[in-house]
């Protein structure tokens, strides 16, 4: 992350708690950039996305259940990445030229990567791939906001913390699955509620664009 403009930056409570600062700290000691730890952050997807496809896959429960949960950890890891490119970059001071580039690219891929991991695991890499069709285009408004002058956009109903908070539960939800419903249902539940909710966010941010825009006058 380079230049980074404090208005843009989304916000999180967690950056302000001791255990933040002190691996951002940690980190930046250690000679980690903000820029690998965004690279960082498409492998945890990678790892995320792989492990939910896998997990429609096997024949052991107990197999189907530590998939779904490696998946869950490696989102939650993929957050804590975001996190800690910023403070790294900002609090420690070590952003770098092409920091906007790897702030905002490694993102999509992330979502990409975890939500087709979740279709393919479900058995409708269709579905999966819309949303993160979806999770992409609620960057991109939020981007054109910001582009044009706006203040970014991050509300919801299904903004990245919220898309990851719900694929996270739902994978852990899943490993109790055989208890009370079919197979990939839970999951499959959780691809149409991001993608819905992801589209009804685009939707809600460009609204605003225009509104912002038409006020300029």
């Amino acid at each position: 992350m380079s230049m980074i403009n404090l208005k843009n930056r989304r916000p999180l409570s967690s950056r302000d708690t001791k255990w933040a600062a002190g691996c951002a700290a940690w980190l930046a000691n250690k000679g980690v950039t903000p820029n690998a730890i965004s690279q960082a952050s498409m492998g945890t997807a990678l790892v995320a996305g792989v492990a939910f496809a896998a997990s429609g896959h096997v024949g052991s429960v107990y197999g189907v259940g530590a998939f779904l949960i490696l998946g869950a950890f490696f989102c939650q890891l993929r957050l804590l990445c975001n996190l800690f490119d910023g403070m790294v970059a900002v609090e420690a001071g070590k952003s770098a030229p092409d920091g906007p580039l790897w702030n905002e690219f490694p993102d999509r891929v992330s979502d990409l990567l975890i939500f087709a991991g979740v279709g393919l695991g479900v058995g409708n890499l269709s579905l999966g791939l819309a949303a993160g069709a979806m999770s992409v285009l609620t960057a991109y408004t939020r981007e054109l906001g910001a582009g044009i002058g706006l203040a970014p956009d991050f509300r919801g109903p299904m903004a990245k913390p919220q898309r990851m908070a719900l694929v996270t539960g739902a994978a852990i939800m899943a490993v109790f699955e055989p208890l009370f419903a079919a197979a990939g249902t839970v999951l499959t539940w959780s691809l149409w509620i991001a993608a819905i909710g992801a589209a009804l966010t685009a939707i809600r941010r460009a609204a605003r664009i225009r509104t912002d825009l038409l006020k300029r006058g």
